[in-house]
């Protein structure tokens, strides 16, 4: 061993010294799009150690991966799985490596193989090792025991397959303070809004709620520790101004599960933070995002964030519907969702929001009500009209309800279920069909994802540059667009239901909605498109670029 790579350190769980060799680097593969905050404080955290580490998009050919692998011969390859859906996707890379001779110790984190780590065991049994839940000081752990040749079986925060047996380990704490930390690596390219750069942080982790759907709080909750932690505000602002002057960030998206809002502690803790962006001058310069409950929405609270640059409100809606929010466990009343929506318009922040149409307790009722609750909130074409189905996660209250009342059907990577009322698949089935087909609802450049786009760049436009001619008339132009295109959607889905409700044909086809789906699109791009172009001038002055180089 090098003396030169040679560490003694003391084990704060078992009071020893131990040693560190950090000679060989290690290597994290995962998501990268949009940047992967959980890889980021791992890496941050190894190298605050000494250890040099090389971040692998995972979505790069397989034989790239091998030969980054087999240039630097990593003494561990961590796999960060952000989806269950892509289990299969990671396996095959796990599989290639070892095919191909790379030795390295393999694990694995997120949370699917943090509450699945027996399934995830099995479905990758090349895998050495999965980590569980937070996983930065067990990581670290891990590589230092490799890196000496130490024994890692025993270390908490980890499981790992001895013989024909899974074997987990004691649990390791969340970590109380998250300054410990030192702020995540980002190599990773910002993304882009009208010129201007953005990026992702988180100001807290853990979620305090306790959706039956979602996989985030019994992730919070199976370990030991405190479940929701946040940053002291001055770190938060410290970490947005260092990106700010470094990289010239000026949007920034925060990705915690539920900001801190609720509650009187959390308003302080909001207002302090509000305090240091405008002490530090960011509250002018920059704009950023946020995810929220609905029931956390206060006019005088938003209209402060607002004035401090929150420009976009995420919000978990999930149903309009009082039995689906029951069934959802969200705790919440169709009218806190409703009056959330009426005080951000109130106020002038967009808003975005996640809606499940159907659910397990889905009936033709219950569609009728989600079909009405999205005419009140968007029907004035405000924002673009998004549904999905609720899908039955690893680790949810409500997947174990479905496998326990045996209605749940399908894999990890297609987890699905029987509906109460077999014609309410037979509804599912073919509207999910009909917008997926048309390209209304699914993926980036389907119509109503679109339209979103579109709203978010005015919402950019407003804060971040000069006035520019004609916004209110292009303004009431994209809300036209908008309005009818949600307008055309309700009027399907309600036709369907009915049609099934009434076991007749399906009064709408793939041909009828096409054709309407482009004509939206092309509208939406013809104004949008003249807007830019007419302000094109202003909009790259403010940018600092000169017309010429247009």
């Amino acid at each position: 061993m090098s003396v030169d790579n040679q560490f003694h350190i003391l084990n704060n769980e078992t009071g020893r010294r131990t040693e560190r060799d950090v000679s060989r680097p290690v290597m994290l593969i995962g998501f990268q799009h949009q940047g992967n905050l959980g890889l980021g404080y791992l890496a941050s955290t190894l190298r605050q150690h000494g250890y040099r580490v090389v971040i692998f998009d995972f979505e790069k050919d397989p034989d790239e991966i091998l030969s980054e692998a087999e240039s630097i011969d990593p003494i561990l390859i961590g796999f960060s799985l952000i989806f269950q859906f892509y289990v299969n996707q990671f396996g095959n890379v796990v599989r290639h490596l070892r095919a191909h001779g790379v030795d390295s110790h393999f694990t694995m984190g997120g949370h699917f193989p943090s509450l699945s780590y027996q399934h995830t065991l099995d479905l990758i049994p090349e895998l050495d090792s999965v980590v569980r839940f937070e996983g930065e000081l067990t990581l670290l752990e891990l590589v230092d025991a490799l890196s000496v040749g130490e024994d890692w079986r025993s270390i908490h925060g980890i499981a790992y397959r001895k013989d024909s047996e899974v074997i987990a380990n004691p649990m390791r704490a969340l970590v109380p303070d998250l300054d410990q930390f030192p702020h995540p690596v980002r190599e990773f390219e910002p993304e882009a809004e009208l010129g201007l750069r953005a990026m992702p942080l988180v100001a807290s982790r853990g979620c305090a709620r306790t959706c039956s759907f979602c996989s985030i709080h019994t992730f919070y909750r199976a370990a030991p520790g405190k479940v929701v932690r946040t940053r002291k505000p001055l770190n938060v602002v410290e970490e947005m101004s260092e990106l700010h002057e470094e990289r010239g960030i000026r949007i920034f998206l925060f990705q915690d599960d539920d900001f801190p809002l609720f509650g009187p502690v959390w308003h302080r803790w909001t207002m302090e933070f509000l305090d240091h962006l405008h002490r530090t001058g960011l509250a002018g310069r920059a704009i950023w995002k946020i995810n929220c409950r609905a029931d956390a929405v206060d006019p005088d609270l938003f209209v402060a964030m607002r004035d401090a640059g929150l420009y976009l409100v995420y919000m978990g809606l999930e149903s309009g519907a009082e039995d689906g929010l029951d069934v959802l466990h969200k705790q919440i009343t169709v009218e806190q969702n409703l009056r959330a929506v009426s005080i951000l318009k109130e106020i002038g922040l967009m808003y975005e929001f996640g809606f499940m149409m159907f659910d397990p307790s889905s009936s033709f009722d219950t569609v009728r009500d989600n079909v009405g609750f999205l005419r009140q909130i968007v029907g004035d074409g405000s924002a673009a009209a998004v549904f999905c189905r609720m899908l039955p996660y690893d680790g949810t209250p409500i997947k174990d309800e479905l496998v326990r009342t045996g209605r749940f059907r399908g894999d990890v990577t297609n987890p699905s279920y029987d509906f109460l009322d077999s014609r309410i698949d037979d509804l599912c089935s073919a509207l999910n069909q009909l917008v997926h087909v048309t390209g209304w609802i699914h993926g980036y450049k389907a119509l109503s994802p679109q339209l979103n786009w579109a709203w978010n760049e005015v919402a950019i436009m407003e804060r971040m540059f000069p006035p520019l001619s004609g916004m209110k008339s292009y303004q009431r132009k994209l809300r036209q667009i908008t309005k009818a295109s949600n307008e055309l959607l309700f009027r399907v889905v309600e036709d369907i239901t009915d049609a099934c409700e009434a076991g007749g044909p399906i009064p709408w086809s793939e041909e009828d909605l096409m054709p309407e789906c482009r004509k939206f699109l092309n509208s939406l791009m013809t104004e949008r498109n003249a807007f830019v172009w007419k302000n094109q001038k202003v909009l790259m002055r403010s940018l600092g670029l000169s017309y010429a180089t247009a």
